[in-house]
């Protein structure tokens, strides 16, 4: 396979690189990143901070036996969520066309297509906390973009370039795709869900907002959707000198966390000002790392601890220069550093017992490596796993009360092959050293960089 066909997440690398030219970065620096930099001397450096939590690869933790989950036919797979019944779920590309299908693998079974609304695409993205058979997930439809948008799911999820289809959000229950309401406008997501059916997320509104960025044209706001049908969707307000919200994640005492800000590109930077929780239906700010933009939380237990991502500060512009965080209410926000020899970092899941899995990536997000966070240490994954193992593990996505963690590897000459993981936690002892960061084609480290700042 060449570079520039090599498919981590599922986009050409050509595309992706125009993705992060319009879209993510200052011009500076998506040119130092699209011209393949690996060295980073263009990228912004970020540096820990006074907060700044342990870092290391070496630690007492649980081994590891690793999963290939494999895909829906198709060259790769991510596993974004695992519960507690060892439902992974996320998305796959498929044998015979550019699309990508939300999937779910229970029990380490053979994966099955979700199937979509209608559309080309779907996909599951965020860490799903339910155990009663409820996921969620944004899926196309068959109807077209009435105002030529290409709103969050195009821009940032489904493979490039955009179809040009509606987005909205997915409530998977009894075996079929069931499609959410929004707040009015025409597209919304889905993203984390509790046990109590409650699923979060964001959609759009009847309001245009001066504050998009062409073309996004109407503003979102985050939203509360009931995952079996019964309610309507219900608006979660963003902080009130900010204009527009996204919600990420819920636990079961109902406690929301997302972000709030502007309009803006419709996907993370500017959107994401302020890192938020909702309580009974209200907005409070959980602070940062000192940056303005990117702050924004990814999952939340169900005893109000949350993860995510924050940048730090000198991000005037929105170029991102985040850092895994864990906030708790009596100590706030910390960050949780990186691995050695990283730069950026991302907190993507935690379970009720407080690990905490992510990616942490090299300069100009040419490299990515797993983590686990437990016990005030960041550990490599790829330390934890057998030395046999034919995965090189790229990002965790999620972790269940069991320790169970589901995410990204590669595999093959040259990372060629990007399926879904699953990795059983086994006996503890010292962690190995682990195996150096595979070298990775210049499409591959383009698509790392594009999935470090696409959900967000």
């Amino acid at each position: 396979m060449s570079d520039g066909s090599v498919t981590l997440l599922l986009r050409s690398s050509k595309h992706e690189e125009d993705y992060m030219k319009r879209n993510v970065f200052s011009p500076a620096l998506a040119a130092a990143l699209i011209a393949g930099c690996s060295s980073g001397t263009n990228a912004p450096v970020p540096s820990a901070g006074s907060n700044a939590a342990p870092s290391s690869s070496r630690d007492v933790s649980a081994s590891y036996a690793v999963v290939n989950l494999g895909t829906l036919g198709g060259a790769s797979s991510a596993a974004s969520s695992i519960n507690n019944h060892q439902w992974v779920s996320g998305l796959s590309s498929l044998p015979s066309s550019a699309y990508i299908h939300a999937a779910l693998w229970k029990h380490q079974s053979s994966a099955q297509d979700l199937g979509t609304l209608g559309g080309p695409n779907s996909a599951i993205e965020w860490p799903l906390k339910n155990d009663s058979g409820l996921l969620a997930g944004i899926s196309e439809t068959p109807q077209m973009q009435p105002r030529g948008e290409t709103w969050s799911c195009a821009k940032a999820f489904f493979p490039q370039p955009p179809t040009g289809h509606v987005c909205r959000g997915f409530a998977w229950r009894t075996n079929a795709m069931h499609r959410l309401p929004t707040l009015g406008g025409d597209n919304g997501i889905a993203a984390g869900a509790n046990d109590r059916g409650e699923i979060v997320g964001w959609s759009e509104t009847r309001q245009p907002d001066k504050s998009c960025v062409a073309p996004q044209v109407l503003k979102f706001e985050a939203t509360l959707y009931d995952g079996w049908g019964k309610r309507k969707a219900r608006e979660l307000p963003p902080l009130r000198n900010d204009k527009d919200g996204a919600a990420t994640e819920i636990n079961d005492a109902g406690q929301v966390v997302g972000i709030s800000g502007i309009c803006d590109q419709a996907v993370g930077r500017f959107t994401a000002r302020h890192a938020v929780m909702w309580e009974h239906g209200k907005p409070h700010e959980l602070g940062s790392l000192g940056g303005v933009a990117w702050n924004t939380p990814m999952a939340i237990n169900r005893h109000g601890t949350v993860v995510g991502f924050s940048d730090l500060a000198g991000d005037s512009d929105g170029s991102p220069n985040f850092h895994a965080f864990l906030w708790t209410k009596r100590g706030g926000m910390i960050d949780l550093g990186t691995l050695p020899g990283d730069v950026y970092s991302q907190a993507l899941g935690i379970n009720d017992a407080g690990q905490v899995v992510g990616a942490s990536y090299g300069p100009s997000f040419s490299t990515s490596r797993a983590f686990i966070y437990e016990n005030g240490t960041m550990t490599d994954l790829n330390a934890l796993i057998p030395p046999s193992s034919q995965l090189y593990l790229l990002f965790a996505n999620d972790i269940n009360d069991r320790g169970e963690i589901a995410g990204g590897a590669c595999a093959g000459a040259s990372c060629a092959q990007a399926p879904a993981f699953l990795a059983i936690p086994g006996s503890r002892g010292a962690a190995r050293v682990a195996p150096p960061v595979p070298h990775l084609p210049a499409g591959a480290r383009a698509l790392i960089r594009a999935r470090a700042l696409m959900p967000w």
